[in-house]
């Protein structure tokens, strides 16, 4: 076999097929690349899914003629000097030009603040032209047609130019995440269009433009720092969220990536919250030394690599539970507005034919009306408990019946609908709690924090369970043992390749401990943490505390209702239960005027 050197067409096409693989591919390259020349107006038009045409005009810096010519050759760039360890710039491998110029028709029209023309340069399937003079603004226009023209095989793989329009859409929505200070605008024939007008340092309102107006009602603000790493960014209420994984973002120095790593973290921050397959919403922002992280380990730079990845992690989850409990009291406001829907007339539409006896509207009838006797029973009827009922609750501090609601922000109960929903007044509005999901919650959180604050009591095994293991896994595991001793686990080396199960924790009785160990191991390999062990006792602790607490049908006392909202106002994460279910539904009194028409 005889060896040779490939042509630089084919090697730019074979870099092509690394770095391009859709037009969304493209577009992200280009887009960095105006960010790079300091744009802060970025136009992009598209058509065809951006296979016939993607088109990105910018305000940069602009390029000279003589650039132009280095700007479409391999490996040429202005952003890396000689440290491939200290990149702060999106781009800096010098192969997005050449490599669109390869499989496309690419074409450069570009001019600096200095010039007093532009000047334009066409590259056609590896084939470039002279440069040549061209009237422009300052900045950039990069045109790509028929992309993929000169490798008719990868068109074959290219999804439905719906499809291909939403991926280079997402790409955008990414980018204007990660800069505020720009205006984005997305036009094309294949769409409507997008545009992002800069917020400058109001990041949250350029979020809001991107994820809607409901996630700036329902976000927490993240702010939070670890040996030198920074995490910033906006996290959902656990009962704000959503079922799939497209509303989460992430940012590394600037730079948006699909980590797993990071997925991995939040996933871990959001457990016991939120219900199984629906996911969180989130924009997390990483700040990190760039010696720290490497951004050089994926062709399209989507991934990255931290020296220290229990470090990040641990900040991502620590800090979002620390968020979390500091206001995930609060329920998603996206309850009330069903909840207003819910009241709407129309929503109440029967199916059978209309009819006056039938109509909302109708005149008043007294014989119709409700009971003189059933509107004056009011509180006592509603709340009188059953003989057979004990006291559940008992408030630290009773309120008074005439204490302002206004005192406490669930303020004060005022009924028991069904023996399962409090009703409670506020000072500009009412709010209704599910006393079951509410209970599950309070009792939860007490079981795990005494989990977290005394070692887990633990049960001996009359003959140790012997687990065969790879060296590897043995020695990071007893390098936890620490750790899972205080969980109730107790493990130690048994020879070469095997691990010797001594203890078990004892609220989980009979376990398999050969395939916690297994899941432990391999979670110590990926990860370098160990949180299997603690997530089970936790789902335990979550099961007891459903079973244990007050349950649907239980008629309670107003004191007992009122202590009950007063813990849930000191108990971090009240806003939902174990299952991720909202625990209260909050209706302000503008909404209530506005059902009845009087605002």
């Amino acid at each position: 076999m005889t060896i040779r050197q490939l042509s630089e067409t084919l090697i730019n096409q074979i870099a092509a097929g690394e770095v391009i693989e859709r037009p969304a591919s493209a577009a992200k390259e280009l887009i960095e690349n105006a960010l790079d020349a300091g744009a802060t107006r970025i136009e992009i038009a598209t058509a065809g899914g951006g296979k016939t045409l993607l088109r990105v005009t910018d305000n940069g810096c602009g390029m000279a003629p003589g650039e132009l010519e280095l700007a479409i050759r391999r490996h040429c760039t202005s952003k890396l000097d000689t440290d491939l360890l200290d990149i702060r710039t999106l781009g800096f491998r010098g192969e997005a030009l050449p490599s669109i110029g390869s499989v496309a028709r690419l074409s450069l029209l570009s001019r600096t603040a200095e010039a007093s023309e532009g000047a334009e340069i066409s590259v056609t399937g590896g084939k470039v032209e002279p440069v040549r003079p061209a009237a422009a603004n300052r900045g950039t226009v990069v045109e790509v047609r028929d992309l993929f023209f000169a490798t008719p095989a990868r068109l074959k793989f290219m999804k439905s130019e719906k499809a291909e329009a939403s991926a280079i859409s997402d790409v955008v929505r990414r980018m204007a995440i990660a800069f505020p200070h720009v205006r984005f605008v997305l036009s094309g024939s294949d769409r409507t269009t997008l545009e992002f007008p800069a917020t400058g340092t109001d990041r949250l309102a350029r979020i809001a433009q991107v994820l809607g107006r409901d996630f700036r009602d329902n976000a927490i603000e993240i702010d939070a720092e670890r040996e030198s790493v920074r995490l910033t960014g906006f996290a959902g209420l656990p009962t704000f969220n959503r079922g799939n994984s497209l509303h989460q973002f992430a940012f590394v120095n600037g730079r948006p990536v699909q980590d797993k790593l990071l997925w991995s973290a939040l996933r871990a921050a959001y457990a016991e919250t939120i219900p199984h397959g629906r996911y969180p919403v989130a924009v997390l922002s990483i700040e990190i030394d760039p010696a720290l992280v490497d951004v050089n380990v994926h062709p399209a730079k989507s991934d990255v690599r931290f020296r220290d990845p229990g470090l990040v992690r641990g900040l991502v989850i620590g800090a979002i539970r620390e968020a979390l409990g500091r206001e995930g009291d609060r329920a998603a406001t996206t309850g009330a507005s069903g909840l207003m829907r819910a009241f709407r007339p129309e929503a109440q539409r029967p199916a059978t034919p209309w009819t006056p006896a039938a109509s909302p509207y109708r005149p008043f009838e007294p014989a119709a009306s409700m009971p003189l006797r059933a509107a004056q029973t009011g509180f006592a009827e509603f709340a009188t408990p059953s003989a057979r009922s004990e006291p559940v609750f008992t408030a630290q501090q009773p309120v008074p019946d005439d204490a302002p609601p206004q005192h406490h922000p669930l303020g004060a109960a005022r009924a028991q609908l069904h023996e399962n929903y409090i009703v409670a007044q506020t000072q500009d509005g009412l709010v209704i709690v599910d006393q079951h999901a509410a209970h599950e919650r309070l009792v939860f959180e007490a079981m795990r924090n005494a989990l977290h604050s005394r070692a887990v009591p633990a049960q001996a095994l009359l003959i140790p369970e012997i687990v065969d293991l790879p060296e590897d896994d043995c020695d990071r595991l007893v390098a936890h043992a620490g750790e899972f001793a205080k969980l109730g686990l107790g493990i130690e080396r048994f020879g070469p390749g095997a691990i010797a199960v001594r203890e078990t924790p004892a609220m989980l009785g009979e376990m398999d401990a050969t395939g916690l160990i297994r899941q432990l191991a391999d979670e110590l390999a990926e990860w370098d943490t160990a949180n299997g062990l603690k997530a089970k006792l936790e789902y335990l602790a979550a099961t007891m505390a459903c079973h244990g607490s007050v349950r649907s049908g239980r008629r309670m006392r107003p004191e007992e209702m009122n202590a009950l909202l007063r813990q849930m106002e000191a108990t971090p994460g009240s806003g939902q239960c174990n299952h991720g279910r909202p625990t209260y539904i909050e209706l302000k009194l503008s909404d209530i005027e506005r059902l009845f028409g009087r605002s």
